[in-house]
């Protein structure tokens, strides 16, 4: 019926998925607590005072526990590496749905309780395909092709979504000058990007001809029930999202985007290119009745799921108000995607800076602190980091375009630097106190620019930057003003 067998497909799906299920818990155990545990930036115990579970479903509105935190991540590396290893899929299909279950279950309780630092498209996206491969089965099973095409059907909306968002959005995508700017405005970026930055203009506007090819007509042929034709799909899409996991730092957004493009290969096409592979592939697994009337119902039961909830979706992509990375529910099952609607033209950073003087003048010596990821010091090459994601970095740029007070959390992450609080040093590069915290901190606001070719060559900087204003005053902890914006947030430890 669904032209193909996929049992390779689903295997080589299913590892690189735990792969990213294991970056992302990862992220968990090393950010969470300082990022939303109790103490935190954005409290867990705070929010699920102030909303409903079905808003919100998780486990950790009735745990809100730095303990059940660190649990929860821990059992879901442990979980994420027996799907790696693929010890999940060696004891059938009810043992690989728990397991996979699991999985979904648990990230979907972080996700909805993390805030705006789980607010990224990609957090929705690995809900929704840890959802799907659910219903996969294990390896002594046949694997359903129509979970693949659901699979698909989600990879049509991450890439034509992306594609139409552009198309409705910032007029650079029109004019092919977006990627004058994207490289050096993006979040975060890598050691490549100050060289894609400064390629000549006419490969720009050919890498967004490009991207406009891939993000708008290619995702048509995953659908073509010619395997040659969705897997040549399924290969510009991962050339595509390797030119981007080449160029910048995008979390596991590409990668995860990659896992994705897997499910258009079918067996027949990953043979002709890893013939030794057939020997993994058990003569059972062609047989039909080898899947059981359960694991039938339940393939079904979820495409009818998917069909219901694509609806809003569909709508959205037809919409000329379409919404970018939104989920229409609370479990995070059938989402909207889109990505870079519109190009930042000019690279803001804030930098934060503390002394040890306990009066501020204009002679104050002033030091930095330097963040893991995102633009600091000019001199400082820029990092790779995907595909893990560094959650407060990239929140740090969203900051720039808009006030402090439209982020609570920057406020809370100036108070925690002034008490020398270890869990939020540790989000961060460099301590310039380690003695004991800083009198006074500010932030000021600076514009970056990558340094030009002659610039990098007599200097050594891969960034130019200029003074452009302050972003958030000097403050000390006895700083009246700012007690009182603690006090109304209740982050004022006693």
């Amino acid at each position: 019926m669904f032209f193909g067998d996929y049992y390779l497909t689903r295997l080589i799906f299913q590892r690189a998925l735990a792969l990213v299920y294991l970056i992302a818990f990862l992220v968990v155990l090393h950010q969470f607590k300082p990022l939303l545990g109790e103490k935190g930036l954005l409290p867990v115990p705070q929010f699920v005072k102030q909303i409903r579970f079905s808003d919100a479903p998780s486990l950790f509105f009735f745990l809100p526990k730095n303990s059940a935190f660190m649990l929860f991540g821990g059992i879901g590396v442990i979980l994420s590496l027996l799907a790696l290893t693929g010890i999940s899929e060696r004891f059938g299909t009810p043992i690989s749905m728990i397991i996979w279950g699991s999985l979904w279950l648990i990230y979907l309780s972080f996700v909805n309780v993390g805030q705006t630092f789980y607010s990224f498209g990609w957090e929705t996206m690995l809900l929704e395909t840890g959802f799907l491969a659910i219903f996969l089965g294990a390896a002594d099973t046949k694997a359903p092709a129509l979970v693949i095409w659901l699979i698909r059907w989600e990879l049509f909306r991450v890439m034509f979504g992306a594609g139409l968002i552009k198309l409705r959005g910032d007029p650079c995508w029109k004019d092919l000058t977006c990627l004058f700017y994207h490289h050096e405005t993006q979040p975060i970026p890598n050691p490549l990007s100050w060289y894609f930055h400064w390629l000549p203009r006419e490969i720009h506007k050919a890498s967004v001809l490009f991207n406009h090819f891939v993000e708008l007509i290619v995702p048509f042929a995953y659908f073509i029930p010619i395997s040659l034709i969705a897997a040549a799909a399924g290969l510009f899409t991962l050339l595509f999202h390797g030119l981007l996991a080449v160029s910048g730092n995008f979390a596991f957004l590409g990668f995860l985007t990659m896992v994705l493009a897997i499910a258009t290969f079918d067996d027949s096409i990953i043979l002709r290119v890893f013939p030794f592979l057939e020997n993994i592939i058990p003569a059972s697994s062609t047989a039909t009745a080898t899947i059981s009337v359960f694991h039938t119902y339940a393939v079904w039961g979820l495409a009818i799921i998917v069909a219901l909830l694509s609806i809003k979706p569909i709508l959205n992509l037809l919409s000329p108000r379409q919404i970018m990375n939104t989920s229409f529910d609370s479990l995070h099952l059938v989402n909207t995607y889109g990505a870079f609607g519109s190009i930042t033209k000019e690279r803001y950073e804030i930098i934060i800076e503390g002394t040890n003087e306990d009066v501020t003048t204009e002679s104050t010596r002033w030091r930095e602190y330097e963040f893991i990821g995102k633009p600091g010091n000019p001199l400082r090459r820029p990092p790779q980091i995907a595909p893990y994601h560094l959650r407060l970095d990239w929140l740090m740029w969203f900051a720039t375009m808009s006030s402090y007070r439209e982020h609570p959390w920057f406020v809370h992450l100036v108070y925690k630097l002034l008490l020398g609080d270890k869990d939020t040093l540790s989000l961060l590069k460099t301590n310039p106190f380690p003695g004991e915290p800083p009198k006074n901190i500010r932030a000021l606001l600076y514009r970056y620019r990558f340094a030009t070719q002659e610039e990098k060559l007599f200097t050594g900087w891969w960034w130019s930057r200029r003074l452009a204003g302050v972003y958030f005053p000097a403050v000390s902890l006895s700083n009246p003003e700012f007690r009182q914006l603690l006090q109304r947030m209740d982050w004022l430890e006693k």
